[in-house]
């Protein structure tokens, strides 16, 4: 078995994993055992399928063998299955990264700011602002969409962190958010890289990339009306 099909089978263990386990913290009430233990291993699933996901693409980009080669646009072949597979396996470990970092400095932001936690958010900014470039230069709206769904997540995630003051209790948004991210941006590196192997005709289909957006979109804005009306409610 070659390198690269050992780590795509691998990658498909791990993702499946965080997949599946993702929806169960979503479904079960918050705090309590279960929400805890599959949120973790929905987070531990999805760092590394993303790392596994940094290593295809590396080798994608510089492996001496041609992948695909029914996809004769090399050009789009480097920016779908090279940087933007990338960029999406960095933006996945940085959002489960977070996630579970906020909740344990949530009250005490000092330790977000350090090298520990800066240097991952930065890495996906740089690896969004790449992809972002590159999708320009070849003309693929679809990689500029994604790039900039991580350019803005970092913006608030970084901003959260340095802000002089925040609530006390805000590092569950902050928490709620990053894992909700976090499966927007496995679902859709599924559709990226997944669907082209199954369907490719479809895989430029812009409703099925929306798709993984819309419904992590819908969450955020419910749970975030739902504690409203909670804080409302105790006020």
């Amino acid at each position: 078995m070659h390198l690269f099909e050992a780590l795509v089978i691998a990658h498909v263990i791990a993702g499946a994993t965080g997949l599946i386990a993702f929806w169960v913290p979503i479904a079960t009430r918050k705090g309590a055992k279960a929400h805890r233990k599959w949120g973790r291993i929905a987070c531990y699933g999805f760092i590394v399928a993303g790392a596994l996901a940094v290593a295809m693409a590396l080798l994608s980009l510089y492996g001496p063998e041609e992948r695909i080669p029914s996809v004769t646009d090399r050009e789009l072949f480097d920016g779908l299955f090279g940087w933007m597979m990338l960029y999406l396996g960095l933006l996945t470990m940085g959002f489960a990264d977070y996630g579970l970092a906020v909740v344990k400095h949530g009250r005490e932001r000092r330790a977000l700011r350090t090298p520990r936690y800066q240097i991952v958010m930065a890495s996906v900014i740089v690896s969004a602002l790449w992809c972002g470039y590159y999708g320009f230069g070849i003309g693929e709206p679809l990689m500029m969409a994604v790039a900039a769904l991580g350019v803005v997540a970092m913006t608030l995630q970084l901003a959260f962190v340095w802000r002089k003051d925040v609530e006390r209790t805000a590092y569950i948004g902050e928490h709620f958010r990053a894992l909700v991210g976090m499966g927007i941006s496995a679902y859709t590196a599924f559709m990226a890289v997944g669907l082209i192997r199954w369907v490719p005709e479809e895989v430029f289909n812009p409703v099925v990339w929306a798709g993984p957006s819309v419904i992590g979109v819908a969450l955020i804005i419910y749970f975030t009306l739902q504690t409203n009306r909670k804080r409302a409610a105790r006020a």
